[in-house]
Order: structure tokens, then sequence, then C-alpha cells
């Protein structure tokens, strides 16, 4: 049975700085970690809090934005509802194991007047505890919950004072999208954090990560387009995968087909590889050596698991392992995948070959 945010926050009670293990924001927080698991599930109370108003969904927000802190791979601690004096009275403070820290101010709106101060003040303080060691690995994130396009209040603040390098603004329904990235795609904390942090003098890392995402979007075949061979015809929405496998210094990509899809019956996957999670079984693999053609097919008998496996070469850096049956080799007859052979593929069909 779902619940509500407004049923939620009755049960556990108001929200407040109360100490100890058994307060209404420890219940609160308490939950979120143990049944909130899905990142829509967050995105419903977020947007359950910016529909009504009250001190309490204004502390709901910023306990479910520094929530979302977790799902992008930060370690977080939360901070207080409200500031007293004696104490830094930040939102959250977000360590990355990078290592590099940010410090969140959660704002409902930015209708009213910022004080970039306050936010510079609490990652100063940081650095001062010795928490943070200096500026240049640290950032001071605004998350907004309603931004307003025809103010852009805070971004001509942090324009105006130059510390577009100190502090970032993002959308509480940006921050949602980005860990979204991080749940459904082959997106990691790095790339994530590529995104957040000032930007390096190199954007390779960005433009990585948008092709990445280019290629997850452009597999993702509607079930109907899927097509049907008599092996596969009482399975549901088998997925044809083309995988590439290139030479090294101690094998060629054919003695690797070959011992590890022929005689193991296993291959595996990188972290990064697009399409890994949507791998299952009785989808269809591809082998192509790279600048050869495909050598080798064969059916996954399971979706990729993590598990290293030591006939890999470099486990380590593929520890996805999918289990193949039915596999074909005619490694002396390789399909050239050229402009004529795409012209027969379903894929190329209204599109140059070329």
């Amino acid at each position: 049975m779902s619940i509500n945010l407004e049923q939620l926050l009755s049960l556990v009670g108001p929200l407040d700085d109360s100490p100890g293990e058994e307060t209404a924001r420890e219940r609160f927080r308490r939950f979120l970690k143990g049944n909130v698991k899905e990142v829509g599930q967050v995105r419903d109370y977020v947007e359950e809090c910016l529909r009504k108003t009250g001190d309490e969904y204004n502390r709901a927000l910023q306990d479910l934005v520094n929530y979302v802190g977790e799902f992008l791979g930060f370690e977080v601690k939360y901070g207080r509802y409200r500031g007293i004096q004696g104490q830094l009275g930040f939102d959250g403070y977000w360590r990355s194991p990078s290592p590099f820290h940010i410090v969140v101010e959660v704002k409902t709106t930015e209708a009213y007047a910022i004080k970039t101060s306050a936010l510079v003040g609490y990652v100063d303080g940081l650095i001062s505890e010795r928490q943070i060691p200096n500026w240049e690995s640290a950032l001071g994130l605004y998350v907004v919950g309603r931004p307003d396009p025809e103010i852009h209040q805070l971004e001509n603040v942090i324009l105006g004072e130059k510390r577009t390098v100190q502090l970032r603004i993002i959308s509480v329904k940006s921050l949602l999208s980005l860990a979204e990235m991080a749940s459904e795609y082959d997106v990691n904390h790095r790339d994530l954090l590529a995104i957040i942090r000032p930007s390096a003098p190199t954007i390779d890392s960005v433009v990585d990560l948008m092709a990445r995402l280019i290629a997850e979007r452009q597999i993702e075949v509607p079930p109907e387009e899927a097509v049907q061979t008599p092996e596969t015809s009482n399975e549901k929405e088998a997925a044809y995968w083309l995988t590439p496998v290139r030479d090294d210094e101690k094998q060629t990509a054919e003695e690797v087909i070959e011992s590890l899809v022929a005689q193991e019956k296993i291959y595996a996957f990188g972290e990064r590889t697009p399409g890994r999670k949507h791998m299952k079984s009785g989808d269809w693999l591809c082998f192509y050596a790279t600048a050869k053609g495909v050598v080798a097919h064969a059916r996954a008998a399971s979706a990729p698991e993590k598990k290293p496996d030591r006939r890999v070469r470099n486990p380590e850096k593929y520890p996805w392992t999918i289990r193949l049956e039915n596999a074909h080799l005619y490694l002396e007859n390789p399909i050239i995948i050229d402009a004529a052979t795409r012209s027969k593929l379903d894929v190329f069909r209204g599109r140059d070959p070329e």
C-alpha cells in the first residue's frame, strides 16, 4: 500500500530539530532509506511538497533533496531546519569519494532576495573546521524547488559577485533527473560530478557521457519492432545486440571470442557498456571482431551479473558476466558490416547506409 507525504508526516509527527534517535525527523529519514528505493517515489513526494505550503513541507523538501544526494553516490550529512547561533546552519553537506565536497542550501522559491554570503559562510566554516580542505575541492549548491524563469535573481547575484566557480544552482526537477540517469543508465558518480562541479579545462568527460546516453537511447527498440526467429518465437521481446571485440597485446579478437563464447559459454562487459542493464536471458548477441566483421553469435542464457570471472581477460575491467548458449562461430567467413549489409537491415530503413 502506498502512502502519500501528508499521511507520512502525520504518522512521524512534526519535523523539528529536537535531538535524539526517535524524533520525528529521524523517523522520517529512516522511512525514506528503508522504503523509498525508486527516484520516481522521491519525485512524487517532492511534487507534493511544492504543491503545499507550510514549514512541514519546506522541511520535508530539505530532507528529500538530501536523500537524492544519496542516490547520486554522496555520503550525506543532513543539516538543521533552523539555524542557531554558534553552529553551522547548512541544509546539507555531501561528501564525494573523489574526494569533493558540496554544501547544499534548499530554496522552495527564488522569488525573495537570497544573500550568497550565508552559503559561502557555511563552506568557509567547514574549511575552518578542517572538514573541507579548501575551496578548490568544494562547491556551494542552491537547489531551487520552483525556479522562476522570469526572475533569475539568484543567478544574477552569483554572476554579479563573480562566484560562478564557487556557487551553482540547480532546480530540484533537474536534480531528480540526474538521479534517474544514475539509476536507469550507465551514469556513474564521476559522470555526475563532471556535470555538477565547475568545469575542468578538458570537456571530454562530459562529451563521453552524452555519447553514451545517446547510445542507450538508440538501443531502446520498442518491443513491437523486435524481430523474432523460429528459435525465439515463444519468447517475449527478444532483443538483438552487436558486441565489438578488439585485439590486445595478448590475444586477438577472434581468440577471445573462440575461447569465451565457443568454449567457456560466457562473455563479460565493463561498467559502462551501453545497454548492459537492458540485456536479458533469451536475447541474441553478435560478436564483431573489430575491423574484420561479425564472426560469431549466441543466445543469452542469463542477464549480466556482477561476478568477475578469472577466465575473462582483465576481470576487474570487465566484471559483468553473462552466460551463453547456442553459440555459432564462423571465424573464417566473417560477415562484413559494409554499406551493402547495412542496406538490408531494418534499422537502416529509410537511412543512408553509407
